[in-house]
Order: structure tokens, then sequence, then C-alpha cells
């Protein structure tokens, strides 16, 4: 099926919106779940770590899931209309558990059961990736009935299906593989060492499990959704260059880092070569998606809006991106760049 220029771009953009919340969101979660279960081990300051980078993000990460759904929405209205008919009880929970945790957050440093707090964000944590993750193995077809124009999931094929476990455990572990390992780059800044070792051994622990789930995913979507699998499998020189930059991040945790103590590894090589790795993957994914966002009832170019109206949200969102560019870019040098900031020195 022919995709238009106009239809690829805007898909592009959600694609380029989903993988930056992706990515940014399981560092968040991951980070509070940390935070949580380092509470009560005060010497090795872990809890101290995530809470730095916790504090800051966590809004900014908001950000992302709000232009998602605008983005969906205004792009691709057919597919908004569908999703969001099917994914009511679960978009309700997610939004449910994301103010619940925001709002936590927000009275952590003021209140007086800090440790209630930290309990709720951790636990959240790695509830709303596991379940903002069902929204693939979903659009992959076999869990939407409809019936006299009405769409439906069927939440009893979901909860029965190995692909959407598969999705799950990779969710989780994934959010606690990626914050390890940027809380590790972030202990090594600060010169924490039992905080490093403690991330960078979470780190070693965490990663090839997710790849395990990730092999879990594919497995299983070879029996559920033929279509993908096959797909992803025409393109497969994607998912072996993923798999060499996962092999290159492993290896940069056993180099040795000289200008860190008697410690081994260089978690921001690591973390850099993370992030090629499920860009990669991700787009070895959404290239097989195409056409169909949901399977088999909505393709790009069937629930694709106007070319008129595309044509002028494209130019506001360009509007938009140059507007909050230099925030962006302000927030990493603050907050991820300021060594003052990371060691919490006057």
């Amino acid at each position: 099926m022919e995709i238009s220029t106009d239809a690829l771009i805007a898909i592009s953009i959600i694609w380029g919106f989903v993988f930056i919340y992706a990515v940014m969101a399981t560092m968040d979660f991951g980070a509070g779940f940390w935070s949580m279960i380092y509470l009560n081990k005060e010497h090795m300051k872990a809890t101290d770590i995530a809470n730095r980078f916790l504090s800051p993000t966590w809004e900014v990460t908001n950000v992302f899931i709000v232009a998602i759904v605008v983005a969906l929405f205004s792009f691709f209205p057919g597919a908004t209309f569908v999703l969001g008919t099917v994914l009511l009880i679960p978009g309700s929970m997610i939004l449910l558990l994301l103010a619940i945790r925001s709002g936590f957050l927000v009275f952590s440093n003021t209140a007086k059961e800090r440790k209630t707090l930290r309990y709720i964000s951790g636990i959240s944590g790695f509830i709303i990736p596991a379940i903002l993750i069902l929204v693939l193995p979903v659009t992959h077809g076999g869990f939407i009935e409809k019936t006299d124009g009405i769409y439906n999931l069927n939440m009893s094929k979901i909860f029965s299906s190995p692909n959407a476990y598969s999705f799950i455990g990779f969710a989780i572990l994934s959010t606690l593989f990626l914050s390890s390992l940027l809380l590790a780059d972030v202990s090594n800044v600060a010169e924490e060492q039992d905080a490093y070792r403690a991330y960078r051994k979470s780190a070693l622990i965490t990663g090839p499990i997710s790849l395990l789930f990730a092999v879990c995913i594919m497995v299983t979507m070879r029996n559920e959704a033929n279509w993908l699998y096959s797909g992803m499998l025409n393109d497969f020189t994607w998912i072996i260059a993923s798999f060499i930059t996962f092999v290159i991040a492993g290896i940069a945790l056993f180099l040795p880092n000289k200008s860190f103590g008697q410690n081994i590894g260089k978690p921001r090589l690591a973390l850099v070569a993370i992030g090629i790795q499920y860009f990669l993957a991700s787009y070895a994914y959404g290239r097989a998606h195409l056409p169909y966002m949901i399977y088999p009832d909505v393709t790009v170019m069937s629930g694709f809006t106007e070319p008129a109206t595309f044509r002028a949200l494209f130019a506001t969102y360009i509007v938009a991106f140059i507007i909050l560019f230099p925030g962006f870019y302000f927030f990493w040098k603050m907050f991820m760049r300021d060594k003052r900031y990371i060691r919490q020195e006057e």
C-alpha cells in the first residue's frame, strides 16, 4: 500500500515522540523504583542520586505523553477514534496512576511521611510502563472486536496472550535497565562509589533479562502476529545492528575507568550505546508495522487527516519545536551537566 509523503512525515513525528517518551519515561519511572529499593541504605547514597535525577525530570517527561496524544488526535483522527474507544479503561488507569504519582512527587519534599511517598512512586514506577506497553500488542490485531460498528477490547484475550506478557516483562525490565544505567552515570559524575557499584550491578543483571524478554516477544509474535513477525524478519539487519550495540554497551561496563577510583566501567558510553540500540530496534518494529496503525482495521492512510489540515499542523509543530528546544537544552545543561547540582555542591 502506497503511503503519501505527508502521512509518512506525520507518523514519523508521532514515532519520534513515542521513542523520546519511552526512553525518558523508563528512566523516570525506574529512578522512582530504585529510590524506593535503596531507601533504607543511606550510607550508599543511591536513593539521593535517584532523587536528584527524579526531582527535575518527571515534569518534563509528562510533556511528551501530552504531545503524543495531541499529535495522534491531530494527524490521525481515524486511528484515535478506535484506540480511544478500546483503550478507555486501561487509558483511564494510566492517567489515574500518573496523577497519583505526580501528586505524591510534588509533596515528597515537604511531607513528613516521605517513605510512604517513595513507596508509592516506586511501585507505580513499574506498573505504569507495564500497562502503557499493552497498547503495542493491541495494535497487532486479534484483541479488538467490532460489533454493530462499535469497537471493543477483549480483555480476556489480552490476559491470556503470551505476547502481551512478554511485552509487559520487557517494559518492566527495560525500565529498570535504562534507569540503572543512567543512575550509574550520574553516580560516576557525582563520584559516589557505593552508589555507582550498586547501579552498575543492577544494570548487569537487568540488561540480559530485558534482552531475554525481547527474544520472547519475537517468539510469541510469530504465532500471534505473524504479519508483523515476517515484516521484522525482512529487515533483520536492523535487529542484528541493535544486538551489536547491546553487546557494545555490555563491554563498556567492563572497560577501565581511571578517572573514578578503582571502579570499572564507562556508563556514559554504555548509555549512549543502549540509546542507539533501542532506536534501531524501535525503527525495525515501526517499519514492519507499516502500513497498519491498528491491524487490520486502520492503516496510515485511512486514519490520516486532510492534507490542508496536516500542513497547518506541521507548521505549528515546527514553531512549537523552535520555542521548546532552547528550554530543553537549558534544562539538560542545568540538571544533567551541572556537576554542582549532581554532586550537591554549594
